[in-house]
């Protein structure tokens, strides 16, 4: 029963960051391109499509347990990125923006890289 709590969190967190990834993909890069713009980072094109990438990359590398590690980190990195530049200022609760639902995102991304993907991966098949 302990393998399926890598696999649970993989696929929760997985799913979240491929459907924010879509959702960003099928607005459109310009809208993106805006909202990073509006929080002021710096080449917020470039950003953009490394946001996408990533979001939906990641996710699809996380329900498959696949580089999870790595894949674990780049997304501990979006999220940390995320908190630290939109949620904070709103305080906790998501009704309001805040940062507790992306909190959560990055505690399991954190508990996976430092875990791996568990027994139910392409990782774990990869190393047999």
């Amino acid at each position: 029963m302990v393998a399926f709590a890598p696999f649970a969190l993989r696929i929760a967190v997985g799913l979240v960051f491929v459907m924010h990834g879509w959702m960003k993909l099928q607005g459109g890069l310009p809208g993106v391109t805006g909202m990073l713009g509006g929080i002021g980072f710096p080449m917020p094109e470039a950003f953009a499509v490394l946001l996408i990438a990533a979001e939906l990359a990641g996710g699809i590398l996380l329900i498959l347990g696949a580089f999870t590690t790595w894949a674990a980190l780049v997304l501990t990195v979006v999220s940390f990125i995320a908190l630290v530049t939109v949620h904070i200022a709103n305080g906790f609760f998501v009704n309001q923006g805040g940062y507790e639902f992306i909190l959560l995102i990055l505690a399991v991304c954190i508990s996976l890289m430092v875990t791996g993907a568990g027994k139910w991966s392409v990782d774990s098949l990869l190393d047999k």
